[in-house]
């Protein structure tokens, strides 16, 4: 899988409506003479859009797996919190609730930016989601409710985009359709570490997911702190699936589909082995969809969606369980 990473991840420095051929990647990675305008096309354009898609393919498989486990639903994703809705809800305020104020050209609006709202909406449904399940122990009301603030959350964005202008909304459709080439270098900085430190908190839990598997009752009698095993898996899905939100838009079906890909191909439930194999297989999907994008035009969403809703499929036809 990591060799399959790496060479997707050349295919998509060679890629493009400039053709650049493998020599003129290794040269420029090396250090060897390069032209300027390839080492500015592989630098400035698609360096940073690759890293984006392996950082985006990082998050989402990882917060995908987190809520899986957590849940122990193979239908959930990183969505069901309803945390990536109260991003979009951010930035439903920020494009089109600030217009109907007539206070888009607040310069405390342009500082926050949309990255910023999108941040703020999904920090603010991680507090009430904290919240809820302090005074709530099982976890599937958890779930249950926040469902429902994500399906709340989408109603207030629909409200908000019926009493929009044209222009206002057409912006806040296309950034609903995902682009990984949004990022600039400037904001990959922001972005990596975000992902990184999500990424890190997912690892310290891996114990802990293989002993949920069985059930948070089971959990607690081998010594688990549930309740605190619980708050970091949330944060770590805020930090992911949020950061990932807040710099590329919604991008659907990879934290679905992919965690069952990898049970599929590595045949495990053990955490150390699918969640490495998850984050693999995710940076894998991004790239082949960047790839796809760069030949059809198509947004991300779009090429997500037609690649995770077949596994998807399978996975509710095999479970004879759901049927």
């Amino acid at each position: 899988m990591s060799i399959l990473v790496v060479g997707l991840f050349v295919c998509d420095l060679t890629s493009g409506a400039v053709g650049i051929g493998v020599q003129d990647v290794w040269n420029l990675m090396t250090g060897a003479p390069c032209e300027p305008l390839t080492r500015d096309i592989i630098l400035k354009i698609r360096l940073v859009k690759a890293l984006v898609a392996l950082l985006a393919g990082i998050a989402l498989a990882a917060s995908g797996l987190l809520m899986q486990t957590l849940f122990r639903n193979p239908l959930a994703g990183p969505f069901v919190l309803g945390i990536s809705s109260g991003a979009s809800l951010g930035v439903a305020l920020f494009l089109l609730g600030a217009p109907l104020l007539g206070v888009a050209a607040h310069s405390l609006l342009l500082g926050i930016g949309t990255i910023g709202a999108a941040w703020i909406g999904a920090a603010a449904i991680l507090l009430l989601i904290m919240a809820v399940s302090r005074r709530i122990k099982d976890i599937m009301v958890i779930l249950i409710l926040g469902m429902m603030f994500g399906s709340a959350v989408g109603a207030l964005v629909e409200i908000l985009q019926y009493l929009s202008n044209e222009a206002a909304l057409k912006t806040f459709v296309v950034w609903t359709m995902g682009s990984l080439a949004d990022v600039t270098a400037s904001q990959l900085a922001l972005l990596a570490p975000a992902v990184l430190l999500g990424a890190a908190l997912t690892f310290a839990v891996l114990k802990p997911l293989n002993l949920l598997l069985l059930g948070e009752r089971y959990a607690r009698t081998m010594g688990l702190n549930v309740e605190r095993t619980r708050a970091l898996i949330f944060i770590a899905t805020t930090l992911l699936s949020g950061t990932v939100t807040a710099f590329c838009g919604p991008i659907g079906f990879v934290g679905l589909a992919v965690p069952h890909l990898a049970r599929m191909l590595f045949r495990s439930a053990d955490h150390r082995v699918l969640m490495p194999a998850s984050m693999l297989l995710g940076m894998a999907m991004l790239l082949v969809c960047d790839l796809f994008s760069k030949q059809t035009a198509l947004p991300i969403n779009t090429l997500t969606a037609l690649l995770g809703i077949p596994i998807v499929v399978w996975v509710v036809i095999r479970n004879k369980s759901m049927v």
